[in-house]
């Protein structure tokens, strides 16, 4: 294993592009909105065992229920896009019938900041960088992650409600888009 600083800055951007989160302001806002709790830490934390989880171990579980990786994204891309026609259409398809008023692990931690999207990317990166930069790269994105979580209130406030719901929807439409890019590019068409 090797400290690379180009290489650790090639993953950080790739996983950054990926994970969007701040393209998830939007849905932060919402799950708020709903009188969901987010809490910071845990949904990070819960966001970073699942991507360190898959940077080792990920391709071998998948083997194991005779998932393929393209299956995986597909599956996670239709997640992605019910969770934009929520946005878009302003109703709620995805019911928690959990007791607890949380959403730092579902929908937040998975499949939002460590999705379908960002386990598969980790995988193409490991075929094409050291672990060690790409565990670094994670890192860094989890930090900033948890800062944007730990300021949502404060973007909240300073983008006022109407400022939400024009993000909701042009984000919305961007999930979706996100979702269609990756059926298309695992489906094969």
């Amino acid at each position: 294993m090797e400290f690379n600083i180009k290489e650790i800055v090639s993953v950080t951007l790739i996983l950054f592009s990926v994970i969007d989160i701040l393209g998830n302001i939007p849905i932060i806002i919402s799950l708020k909105e709903q009188g969901k709790k987010i809490r910071p830490s845990r949904a990070t934390l819960a966001a970073g065992v699942l991507m360190i989880l898959f940077l080792f171990v990920g391709e071998p579980i998948l083997k194991l229920f005779g998932v393929d990786v393209q299956s995986f994204a597909i599956a996670g891309a239709i997640v992605i896009f019910i969770i934009g026609m929520e946005m878009i259409l302003g109703i709620t398809i995805f019911k928690d019938t959990s007791e607890s008023s949380s959403s730092s692990i579902v929908p937040l931690a998975f499949p939002l900041i460590a999705g379908a999207g960002t386990l598969t990317t980790i995988l193409a990166l490991k075929a094409e960088y050291q672990t060690l930069n790409i565990s670094i790269g994670i890192a860094l994105n989890l930090l900033l992650v948890f800062w944007v979580l730990r300021s949502s209130n404060w973007i909240q406030r300073k983008i006022g409600k109407g400022g939400a719901d024009v993000l909701r929807k042009v984000f919305g439409i961007i999930l979706l888009a996100i979702a269609i890019k990756l059926i298309k590019s695992n489906w094969g068409v």
